[in-house]
């Protein structure tokens, strides 16, 4: 526990004062005018970004699924250095709609927001996504600044089978809409279609039209369109060929609805960066030309790459003659801040950190932070029938920051009845945790490990050790027992293994090595868990003091 110094400390400040956070474990500016890719070593999937009003503020979002908080915002001034700012989808999904807010306070792996596109326009921020189950979504600014609040989602259009949304306002005020077509809900794709919608962007007053058809040929599965305008031509830019082995499209017309002659801009070729394709363009105010998009690393997710952008042929060869590029020059900008997003947290804040996110909407019966320096995560009451974790909803995960990383944590689990248990995960569709797990007056240290979580495999159990409560209550009323430890990951070669520590000095390893393995269209990701079976008994916890992430 934090010393009650640094509690007094914060409590005077009237305003947190937060400094610029530099990872450990991946920051790629080099210091010396160049950056490496990725600029975001973790899995911001589908990535989207604009120019904000001011020319130089840039705004990143990405596919967050059935994670809350949702649709991350990312800031930068120069596409190299990034840091998360906010969530436009603070509430859950959605907001406002009493039943999908129920349908989604379950975990709904794989649902929810698909692949975003922000925009800036008229002194708002716009952000639309295709919900596969439910049609196409949209949140604004409420009063143009990205890090402040959004407004709850609105439906723009109701069905099955939207996704990968984006908006063109077009000179003349018109506004058009481009998307994909989700195979698993709608049984066709590899098609893209446009239609018109109100000026303001909020409904639907045309038909959908197909302007690309990628069947048939190399450009199969096309998806994730991004809809500009340049030079008179309407641009659709988009991925195709698949997500690990795919290559990024660019197509033209002057007329939104087509046709579109294409020319394949971005691809593999002699690099080791698959499949680089789905992101966002942008023009800077320096006159240069930059394509954010994402690589796909199985289990670290789908990380975020930049490349150069040069239009002198008429099209945007993307990355160095149509391959990506793995360092290069840094784009122009008065910004010399080197920052990463957060990873560590010493909890010592009163509102959870924006590196965190839920398995469901969130209940605050999950957890919340405290007072004295802590988070507290309170065990979810499984159904007895459980064999595995894969629909706790409350786990605290962030996503993994880089291909190699330690991470460690100290905390206290209490315990007030036998089978709750705590302890830190690496959850994917395959999972590893290290828990501790009360039987009796005390606590089993296990390493609990599941294959084929998704399909509702069984967890199998392996016995480290049997620990002596550090502490237990003294009164007659509803007593806990207490377990001080330290816990700590180590993450190499899409492998993670575990250890322990009662003192924090000396740990010892726990178990074996495991292939780590991605969750449903993201990233494994890790944090901690904590839960029970017995519906009747009363909730542990979880207090976590501090969770670091190091070489």
């Amino acid at each position: 526990m934090k010393k009650l110094l640094a509690l007094s400390l914060l409590a005077v400040c009237a305003i947190p004062v937060s400094a610029q956070y530099k990872s450990e474990v991946w920051s790629p500016d080099n210091g010396d005018g160049t950056y490496t890719n990725p600029v975001i070593n973790a899995d911001y999937s589908d990535p989207d970004v604009c120019v904000g009003g001011s020319g130089e503020d840039y705004y990143m979002t990405a596919s967050s699924f059935q994670c809350i908080p949702g649709l991350p915002i990312l800031h930068s001034r120069d596409l190299v250095n990034w840091e998360i700012v906010n969530y436009a989808l603070k509430g859950g999904l959605y907001q406002g709609d009493e039943t999908l807010l129920k349908h989604f306070s379950t975990a709904q792996h794989g649902n929810g927001v698909w692949a975003p596109s922000i925009r800036y326009h008229q002194g708002q921020y716009y952000i639309y996504w295709g919900d596969p189950d439910f049609g196409v979504y949209m949140v604004r600014t409420v009063n143009g600044d990205p890090a402040g609040e959004w407004t709850n989602p609105h439906c723009v259009i109701r069905g099955e089978g939207y996704i990968d949304t984006t908006p063109l306002w077009d000179e003349d005020g018109r506004c058009y809409l481009v998307n994909g077509w989700a195979n698993s809900r709608s049984k066709y794709a590899s098609v893209l279609t446009v239609r018109e919608m109100s000026a303001d962007g909020m409904r639907a007053i045309g038909q959908p039209v197909i302007v690309f058809d990628g069947n048939g040929t190399e450009s199969r599965t096309c998806e994730g369109p991004k809809f500009y305008k340049r030079d008179g031509w309407y641009w659709i830019m988009c991925p195709a060929g698949g997500v690990p082995t795919g290559f990024q499209l660019a197509m033209r017309s002057k007329s939104p609805y087509g046709p579109y002659e294409s020319k394949k801009v971005l691809q593999q070729g002699k690099t080791s960066i698959n499949g680089p394709h789905q992101g966002g363009w942008v023009h800077t105010k320096y006159g240069e030309d930059w394509f954010v998009h994402f690589q796909d690393k199985e289990a670290y997710g789908r990380v975020v790459h930049l490349n150069p952008v040069d239009w002198t042929s008429g099209w945007p060869i993307m990355g160095k003659k149509g391959e990506p590029v793995t360092t290069y020059k840094k784009p122009q900008s008065s910004s010399m801040t080197v920052v990463n997003p957060v990873e560590s947290d010493e909890f010592n804040s009163t509102v959870i950190g924006n590196q965190w996110q839920w398995q469901a909407n969130y209940d605050e019966k999950f957890g919340v932070p405290t007072a004295f320096g802590t988070m507290r995560i309170y065990t979810y009451k499984m159904p007895q029938d459980s064999k595995n974790l894969w629909l706790v909803p409350n786990m605290l995960l962030q996503k993994t920051p880089a291909d190699e990383f330690t991470v460690t944590t100290k905390f206290r689990f209490t315990s007030k009845a036998d089978g709750q248990f705590g302890g830190l995960i690496m959850m994917g569709l395959n999972y590893q945790a290290l828990i501790v797990k009360r039987v009796g007056k005390e606590f089993q240290l296990l390493v609990v490990t599941c294959n084929q979580a998704d399909k509702g495999k069984a967890q199998q159990e392996e016995l480290i050790a049997t620990l002596k409560p550090t502490a237990e209550d003294k009164i007659t009323y509803k007593p806990g027992i207490h377990e001080d430890i330290y816990m700590r990951l180590y993450v190499k070669d899409s492998k993670v293994r575990f250890a322990y520590s009662l003192n924090g000095k000396k740990f010892t390893d726990c178990g074996s090595e495991y292939p780590m393995k991605e969750g449903k269209w993201i990233g494994a990701k890790f944090g901690f868990v904590s839960a029970e079976s017995d519906p009747k008994c009363d909730r542990g916890w979880i207090d976590a003091d501090w969770i670091r992430v190091t070489k």
